[in-house]
């Protein structure tokens, strides 16, 4: 008898060391990014050993990586069952809670987690941490106070320090960070991600190459971990950005290495669309084309393929297809809209009510365009970046109304990187607008907006010369001969500054602005009207407006 409870003690030791290696091996998956691979470790496991609460745990995180929140709630609900670690699933379900915007209820299922916890326990300290950081909307000050517990029992712990490095990362503290990831690397070197990250952080200083440094040494340690070749992908994205003459050798490499980061973490649905949002960033509209549809293979009915097709479609011409798709992403209940998602169908509406042939804009489709654009900058003013192209299509083609509709969106946000462009063009779209021959009556309330956007530009760059020759041009529709004044004085002004060369250019304009000063002087001083039409007669002695202006003012 003491020989068989030997043997069934030994036996279960074997079991549990086995699930445990079991359970390490898929928490190796998981940090790799082979998410289908964890989940198929996973699911043996618990189908092996149904009481493990930590493998419904670790579950239920894959399927919220991979924004599958039904399945994540199902596994964290499983595990409450269990009889190993039940309280685990508690900060699962506390994220999900967290992603739906309940703190409240995130906090009482943390509460239940950490209930009854071992002196020495950090691991759950550790997991809500994690929680706060994964959320959708992260708090990383909250996980910071989560890890601070942890560190005050165990601080030379390598995944704590790991996460420390995380949580100080997102909370923009790059000298903490990058001394957490480096003590977890040291601690523990089988930790390739926080030897990454250190790589990471020389991205976010903009230090490529030395980002590059670090992540091939750890391609040294492991050519085959996975992640590391996204990050090279996303460096060189980022390089090819700030060099814009290597942007095209840079982008062929960012794509190449999101390649091989494919084949070495798997093809699954997910993972194609990470590659599809990162194919976006890289402009590569035809691979977006061809991996929307190896998506649609794959699962026909999942509506995030939607925003995939419609965003390829746009860029490849095919206006209706795009219009199409993103209505249908839009319709879908439970979709997470993000800004893009409005632009593109703003910009697709946009396209089709353009028609080039003809010249004429269908006034009830651009109104939509116009209206989903808006959309679009107040769910995320930097959309206004991808709008200063889309003006100059329609100013080029003289359709001054819709162009200012464009800037007026454009030029609502101070930050963005085309502003004082934007509102030069906007000021002139509505200028020209008021000045076609089919105008019968200004538009003052325009005109006005079109003044203060040259006074936006002049403000900024002071030396920007027709800002104020436009601005003048301007006031003169208005009938503010105060500003005419005003402004084609200091037009004048500054291109004399510029010197000789630069007021031998601008010759018709310094022969307009002297006629224009005139004509407002002309009922409130005459003599200053003398002056300014005999400095036109001066560069141009046929000028027939300033001769016969001088005659009908009478000689002095």
């Amino acid at each position: 008898m003491n020989r068989i409870k030997i043997f069934s003690l030994l036996f279960l030791a074997a079991t549990t060391f086995t699930q445990a290696q079991d359970l390490e091996q898929a928490k190796k998956a998981i940090d790799a990014e082979q998410y289908e691979k964890a989940k198929a470790m996973l699911k043996a496991l618990i189908q092996a050993k149904p009481a493990n609460g930590k493998a419904t745990f670790y579950l239920g995180n894959v399927y919220l990586k991979q924004n599958i929140e039904d399945s994540a709630k199902i596994f964290y609900q499983k595990g409450l069952t269990t009889t190993e670690s039940p309280k685990w699933n508690y900060i699962g379900l506390g994220q999900i809670d967290l992603d739906n915007g309940n703190t409240t209820a995130a906090q009482a299922n943390f509460d239940q987690a950490l209930k009854d916890i071992k002196k020495k326990d950090i691991e759950e300290y550790i997991h809500i941490a994690k929680a706060y950081m994964n959320s959708d909307k992260p708090n990383y000050k909250t996980a910071l106070t989560y890890l601070d517990k942890a560190k005050a029992i165990n601080p030379t712990d390598a995944n704590l320090q790991m996460a420390l490095g995380d949580a100080y990362y997102g909370d923009k503290n790059q000298n903490e960070s990058y001394a957490a990831y480096r003590n977890a690397f040291q601690t523990d070197s089988s930790l390739l991600r926080a030897k990454m990250q250190l790589g990471v952080l020389l991205k976010g200083a903009k230090s490529y190459t030395e980002a590059v440094k670090a992540y091939d040494n750890v391609i040294a340690i492991n050519p085959n971990y996975g992640p590391v070749y996204r990050e090279l992908a996303e460096t060189y994205y980022y390089w090819g950005n700030n060099e814009p003459k290597k942007y095209n050798e840079y982008i062929q490499k960012a794509l190449g290495y999101y390649e091989k980061y494919m084949s070495l973490t798997d093809y699954s649905l997910t993972s194609r669309m990470r590659h599809a949002d990162f194919l976006i960033l890289a402009k590569d509209y035809k691979a977006l084309e061809v991996e929307a549809n190896k998506m649609k293979e794959l699962d026909k009915v999942n509506p995030r393929i939607l925003r995939y097709l419609g965003y390829s479609a746009y860029e490849n011409g095919n206006t209706d297809l795009a219009i199409k798709s993103i209505q249908d992403y839009l319709a879908t209940p439970g979709n997470k809209i993000i800004a893009r998602d409005y632009m593109y169908l703003g910009l697709a509406k946009l396209r089709k009510s353009n028609n080039a042939e003809t010249k004429t804009v269908d006034q009830t489709l651009f109104a939509a365009a116009v209206a989903d654009i808006k959309k679009s900058v107040e769910k995320e003013p930097s959309m206004t970046n991808d709008l200063s192209e889309i003006g100059k299509k329609f100013y080029e083609q003289k359709l001054f109304k819709e162009a200012s509709a464009i800037y007026e969106i454009a030029t609502s946000n101070p930050n963005s990187k085309n502003f004082l462009l934007d509102n030069f063009y906007l000021g002139n779209s509505i200028y020209y607008n008021n000045t076609k021959k089919d105008v019968v009556k200004v538009d003052a309330v325009e005109l006005q907006k079109a003044d203060a956007a040259f006074g936006k530009v002049i403000e900024a760059s002071p030396t920007t010369q027709d800002a104020y020759i436009f601005r003048a041009r301007t006031n003169r529709l208005l009938e503010n001969e105060e500003m005419i004044i005003k402004y084609y004085q200091d037009y004048l002004r500054v291109v004399t500054e510029k010197g000789q060369e630069e007021v031998d250019k601008n010759k018709a304009k310094f022969i307009e602005s002297y006629n224009n000063i005139a004509a407002s002087y002309a009922n409130t001083d005459v003599a200053k009207a003398r002056e300014y039409f005999n400095k036109t007669l001066a560069l141009d002695p046929t000028n027939e407006y300033a001769s016969s202006s001088l005659k009908s003012l009478g000689k002095k």
